[in-house]
């Protein structure tokens, strides 16, 4: 039985319709907003898994019918997601992910489907809204309903889901979602906004949320309040937690006072082993052993995740002996590739990145087969995290969605600093290799890109660095963290990564993974943030602070002429003749765009030159009163044509071509003839009279 609600955001309406698409789904919804249009299906398997992690997947898929489009490419279909759809699956797989029973081992997948859609209403958010809606209205333990707003601000007003012209003119471009109780996740890109304004933004984001929640509520009640499947978390033996807990803890908490992951790591194994030696080394029961093999491996997870935060509540005294509020120490180097147009080096404590720049031309430029179009992106940043990274082996080929969600929250940190096409007409590629991890690899790659931007000579409008925030929350006590390490990170409340500059903020993410947090400790996070972005900017600064003087030697230079419009063809010539034979003289590279700017391009000064004078030779234009040595073309009974320049004739009147009087032209000049003409008149339409006789005594 087909049931819908609607409600309105930004004065926008949104419809939640389900029992009539996808039913056998555990839960399914259509969200409607005018033309656009999201399926999205839950289904949770009725068997766990014998994993010790919540196997959720989230498919975000683009049907290129729903904008009357056939996809590009050889097979004419729908292919893998390409990074813009798995970015959207994280947005909508980050705030339901921690609505989950602890201990949930069900094979879960949510599926969001875009049927319809004309690029006027933020889609990802209708799939997020969906995701939350499917799995509300179904019988799978999910402690929702969450959502999703992307927030705007443009003079000054913010805009709740807003339209693509008023992003295009807003100074932020955020994704706000959470529950009544508070936020959940925020992902986004400002330009250089305080700390006060990021704050009014996540709070009118959440205050915006409200009416969806509403919705989803609403839609669960006409359908019937589905009864939630019965879920009891898997339960540790308390005799066995007991025993294993005395014997456990004092070594775990010698293990957490140990500075160096390395070695740190090494105790908690070795306890491990030793707890396996003492408790396990006894059972002789093959299915005992396994439970018990698995409930050790809680009990020290455990014990992991309470001594590390008593360390903080109680004593103030993180992992690695570091205060709340000191970033672990920092060190840079910038021009350690000698054949890389720019390279920098980044350390921080246990996390190492090197950022390298690549320019290039428009030939260069990113071309992506869109919903909505082609996108075309000058600037690319790519992140890689191998496992030696975490001392580890591992599969190598493709990026997994970590890799690519983090390289695009690095790309967007530095996007709002990428000097304008027109100041430099480069593609510029970052890449950022993360060498060693250890906490907040992703900021890592943006302290070392900004770093090889500088040393690539980039004229970049500020230097960005990056922090990432923890939390520690229990109860009313609560602690935040300023550079959190990795364990941080897994043992915490909060990942908030925050970049910037000293002007202000230039991205956002931020994972919750308890129920809220209050708006009071955000902003202690955010004004913690901003004393520890500040502090790694200054000690980066020491090393390089401004873009060196030119680009490297091995980077093609890239110069810029204007000619008239009308005068492209004449430079590209019938099938492209004349083009290739300017770039086959000199080996340089030519684009021309249809306004007439012309961008020469080579590693070779003198090459681009050469280029240059080519078409300038092309298309200058007569000058009055300027001499020229032309060739006859044609003669006729009033006089002959002269080609001036190429393509550029003019009328040589028999009357100008000597002083005494020319009965016949062909009695003075033959066709193929080069003599010397002056420029007499340029009249509006552009026919050019010449003289001979001026330049005659």
């Amino acid at each position: 039985m087909k049931t819908t609600v609607t409600t309105s955001v930004g004065g926008r309406q949104i419809t939640i319709e389900t029992g009539r698409l996808a039913k056998q789904a555990d839960g399914s919804v259509l969200v409607t907003s005018g033309a656009n249009m999201v399926l999205v299906t839950a289904v949770s398997a009725k068997e766990p898994k014998d994993v010790d992690f919540f196997p959720l997947t989230v498919e975000y898929q683009e049907k290129f019918y729903a904008t009357g489009k056939i996809p590009g490419g050889y097979f004419k279909r729908e292919g893998r997601p390409n990074t813009e759809q798995i970015l959207i699956a994280r947005l909508i797989d980050r705030p339901i992910r921690p609505k989950f029973p602890e201990g949930y081992r069900f094979d879960t997948q949510v599926v969001a489907t875009v049927l319809s859609a004309d690029g006027s209403f933020p889609i990802d958010i209708l799939s997020s809204l969906g995701a939350s809606a499917a799995l509300h209205i179904s019988d799978i333990p999910f402690e929702g309903p969450t959502a999703s707003v992307q927030v705007a601000r443009v003079d000054g007003q913010l805009i709740a889901n807003p339209t693509p012209q008023q992003v295009e003119k807003s100074d932020m471009d955020l994704v706000v979602a959470g529950t009544r109780q508070g936020l959940l996740m925020v992902e986004g890109e400002t330009k250089f906004i305080s700390e006060a304004d990021a704050m009014a933004a996540l709070k009118f984001g959440h205050q915006s949320l409200m009416p969806l929640l509403n919705a989803q509520d609403e839609l669960r009640e006409k359908t019937g309040s589905k009864q939630k499947r019965a879920f009891t978390p898997p339960q540790v033996d308390a005799d066995f937690r007991t025993q294993t807990e005395s014997f456990l803890k004092p070594l775990i908490e010698k293990a957490l006072s140990t500075k160096d992951k390395t070695e740190r790591y090494a105790l908690v194994a070795q306890a491990k082993d030793q707890a396996k030696e003492k408790f396990l080394k006894v059972i002789t029961d093959k299915d005992a052993l396994v439970i018990r093999k698995k409930e050790l491996s809680t009990v020290v997870e455990d014990l992991k995740y309470n001594v590390a935060r008593s360390m903080i509540l109680d004593r103030a005294i993180r992992i690695d002996g570091r205060d709340v509020k000191t970033v672990r120490p920092i060190s840079n180097e910038v021009g350690i590739l000698p054949r890389a147009h720019g390279s920098g080096l980044f350390t921080r404590g246990e996390t190492q990145c090197l950022g390298t720049v690549t320019l290039g031309t428009g030939d260069d430029e990113q071309i992506v087969d869109a919903l909505l179009g082609n996108i075309k992106r000058r600037f690319m940043l790519h992140y890689n995290f191998p496992p030696y990274s975490v001392g580890e082996t591992g599969r190598f080929g493709g990026q997994g969605r970590r890799e690519i969600g983090h390289g695009n929250l690095a790309e967007r940190a530095l996007k709002a600093v990428l000097p304008d096409q027109a100041k430099f007409p480069y593609t510029i590629r970052i890449v950022g290799e993360v060498l060693e991890s250890n906490g907040s690899s992703s900021m890592g790659t943006v302290c070392a890109g900004v770093l090889a931007l500088l040393d690539a000579g980039v004229p970049i409008k500020g230097n960005v660095a990056g922090i990432a925030m923890g939390l520690i929350k229990e109860n009313d006590r609560v602690a935040v963290l300023t550079d959190i390490l990795g364990d941080e990170d897994h043992l915490g409340d909060m990942d908030f990564k925050i970049a910037g500059t000293t002007e202000g903020i230039t991205a956002v993410q931020m994972d919750i993974k308890i129920d809220s947090v209050t708006f009071e400790v955000m902003e202690k996070a955010l004004n913690q943030a901003k004393e520890g972005r500040l502090h790694i900017l200054s000690e980066m600064e020491k090393v390089i602070r401004t873009p060196r003087g030119q680009i490297s030697e091995f980077a093609p230079r890239i110069e810029t002429i204007q000619i008239r419009p009308d005068k492209i063809r004449e430079v590209i010539g019938p099938g492209g003749k004349v083009i290739k034979g300017i770039t086959e003289a000199t080996g340089v590279k030519i684009e021309i765009e249809d306004s007439g700017k012309i961008h020469v391009a080579s590693s070779d000064p003198e090459a681009t030159k050469r280029a240059i004078a080519m078409i300038n030779e092309i298309v200058a234009e007569a000058e009055v009163g300027k001499t020229y040595k032309g060739r006859v073309v044609k003669i006729a009974e009033f006089g002959a044509f002269v080609e001036i320049m190429p393509n550029t004739q003019g009328l040589l009147h028999i009357s100008e071509i000597a002083h005494e009087r020319v009965r016949q032209v062909s009695d003075v000049l033959k066709e193929g003839e080069v003599i010397e003409v002056k420029v007499l008149e340029v009249d509006r339409a552009g026919r050019i009279k010449l003289s001979r006789k001026a330049l005659l005594q």
